[in-house]
């Protein structure tokens, strides 16, 4: 074999695999929060045709995320996320009620200034992966249940939509914080009954129209109705004095 030869088979040898490409992307997808902590993967066909690869190259990289913990099979149901990050913030645990209500009172500067800014700023990609999110909210609505992960997933759109990162990472460092409110709020509206949830639908829904429709005004105002509402549906007459 030639010296040309020999190159070529070199550089073919130290080519990483494709299974290995892909594992790398889906690693680094998980640890910088695209996918949260219990969060399903996309289904693998879909993955598939987003690298561009066959299913069988797929499993070589999922079953290399399961063996590292990073993804935990669930029969019947697909892919979700296991690694539990710890906040990028360094923000401290969910310990008392009185932290949910500070969330909240956080929640109310950092996202309506991003839902104003996501009016003026959103582009046909974010427009759609709220839609999506809406998709899920909705659909969790007809059966009676309130999906956490979607409701996550559309604040987090709105974040990115601002194109400012500190709103979108910011949101990402409280997910788990986050996910204590929506949990109990969730709760709390399953509890009261069909209009409950639908109505916390129409909310999501008015947030997303005043983001398409660029109103600026209007998506900080219904964005801190939605979140008050939130916030008063899971204490009622119930806040805590927070004085030191």
């Amino acid at each position: 074999m030639d010296q040309q030869n020999v190159d070529k088979a070199s550089s073919r040898t130290a080519r990483p695999p494709l299974s290995e490409k892909v594992y790398t992307a889906l690693k680094n997808r998980i640890t910088r929060g695209d996918y949260g902590a219990n969060e399903k993967l996309p289904a693998e066909k879909d993955l598939s045709g987003q690298f561009g690869v066959s299913r069988p190259v797929l499993r070589v990289a999922l079953e290399q995320l399961r063996e590292e913990g990073l993804i935990v099979s669930r029969q019947g149901a697909g892919n979700f996320v296991r690694v539990k990050r710890e906040p990028a913030l360094g923000y401290t645990p969910v310990e008392t009620i009185a932290d949910i209500q500070r969330c909240y009172e956080f929640r109310l500067t950092v996202e309506v200034d991003a839902a104003g800014l996501a009016a003026q700023r959103r582009n046909a990609e974010v427009l759609d992966d709220m839609d999506r999110a809406l998709d899920l909210l909705s659909d969790a609505t007809g059966s009676r249940l309130h999906r956490e992960d979607a409701d996550f997933a559309f604040h987090l759109a709105i974040a990115r939509a601002s194109n400012n990162q500190y709103y979108a990472e910011t949101l990402k460092a409280l997910r788990d914080h986050i996910y204590v409110g929506m949990k109990m709020h969730g709760d709390a509206l399953m509890s009261d009954g069909a209009a409950a949830l639908e109505h916390v639908l129409g909310e999501h829904r008015a947030i997303y129209e005043a983001i398409k429709d660029r109103d600026a005004e209007r998506a900080r105002s219904v964005m801190r109705g939605h979140i008050i509402h939130s916030r008063e549906r899971l204490f009622g007459g119930g806040m805590l004095d927070l004085s030191m």
